[in-house]
């Protein structure tokens, strides 16, 4: 099952497909009991989803079996024992593909000419992702992190390895170990080009990037990095070789205290813009200024979830069983802002008690 979304990723699953693109969405669940009907409900969505591509005129015999061949694999590629809190199934001619998500999803079947990723945007945006690099004089390890979890990235050449080791044991002994290995020039060598392939990772998928390793080597990415030198150096030595676990404690306080500062910043510009009038609370007013590209900032309670209808001028309060209910409007508006250019941050619950939720920082 997939969890990364990259800009690339994302861009490809916009690409307009041969209709019928079939995306089926349910809610997961992490814990007993509430996970023991997961597996029927994934069933009977599915099974949804195979009446309506029956159902729609529109679609070939030809066409139906082989989206329905589609959406089996897709849901035999299913393990529920990794659960989180959403699941996301994209089924089209030649393809599938299955993503579990940390954010829970409405439970829906969509027939389009693409796929309906603005869950998939929500929940990483939600996710607050990050990079850590790992490094030590031989291995350089990229570590995907987000949502509580550390997972290691191969890509971008991801494990870097040193080759043609050839340190002078004699020197190290005269230098002392680890502070002469970081001066030799096979290894700042090394580093620089560790240092230059996670600059091209960020370039196709920029987040924070936190960087592991002895204090000697960080010194050295100081001296000679350019990415690197930017990043936020955590003294931690043997990451390069460890587990997700062993990263995700060494890294958790640091990201939490930014985490921390980032939801005090958010709190600040907020009030600020409530002095300048610039300043919009509650999904009707929020998703009004959304559409018009007017939000600049959008601050989102983790879990602030509403369903609501549109009358032409307003959203409305709305009960998940009316025909016209929205349940994840606050993943469109997600969507929508990021789209027009918004910087998007979730703050906890309770953080945005007077805006009822939701609230942006307008552009005028």
């Amino acid at each position: 099952m997939e969890h990364a979304l990259s800009p690339t990723t994302l861009s490809e699953l916009r690409r307009p497909r041969p209709y019928p693109a079939v995306s089926v969405l349910t809610p997961t669940h992490r814990r007993e009991p509430y996970n023991a009907q997961d597996r029927v409900r994934l069933r009977n969505v599915v099974s949804e989803a195979k009446r309506q591509l029956e159902a729609d005129p529109a679609v070939t015999r030809e066409r139906r079996a082989e989206v329905a061949a589609q959406l089996d694999q897709a849901l035999g590629e299913v393990d529920l024992t990794y659960a989180e809190d959403g699941l996301v199934i994209f089924a089209a001619p030649g393809e599938h593909q299955v993503w579990s998500l940390a954010r829970t999803v409405p439970e829906r079947v969509v027939l389009s000419d693409t796929f309906l990723t603005r869950n998939l945007v929500s929940a990483q945006v939600s996710e607050r992702p990050f990079w850590v690099l790992s490094v030590s004089a031989d291995r350089a390890t990229l570590w995907n992190g987000g949502g509580g979890r550390i997972t290691e990235q191969r890509t971008g050449g991801f494990p870097y390895t040193r080759r043609n080791e050839n340190f002078d044991p004699e020197r190290l002994e005269r230098f002392g170990d680890m502070p002469s290995t970081f001066r030799d020039e096979g290894t700042r060598h090394f580093l620089r080009e560790v240092d230059a392939a996670v600059g091209t990772v960020l370039r196709d998928s920029p987040r924070p990037l936190y960087v592991t390793g002895e204090q000697a080597a960080l010194s050295c990415l100081d001296e000679i990095g350019d990415v690197t030198r930017r990043a936020l150096h955590i003294p931690h030595g043997g990451l390069a070789h460890g587990t997700p676990d062993a990263v995700w404690q060494a890294v958790r306080p640091v990201v939490e205290a930014e985490d921390m500062r980032t939801v005090d910043t958010v709190t600040k510009e907020l009030e600020s813009a409530r002095g300048r009038k610039e300043f919009a609370a509650g999904v009707d007013e929020v998703w009004q200024n959304a559409r018009e590209a007017r939000v600049r900032l959008l601050a989102v309670e983790e879990n602030y979830r509403v369903t609501v209808r549109d009358d032409g001028d307003h959203l409305l309060p709305a009960s998940s069983d009316d025909l016209d209910a929205r349940e994840d409007i606050v993943d469109e508006i997600v969507e929508q802002c990021l789209e027009t250019g918004a910087d998007v941050r979730f703050v906890p619950d309770g953080t945005l008690a007077d805006a009822n939720g939701i609230a942006g920082v307008l552009r005028y």
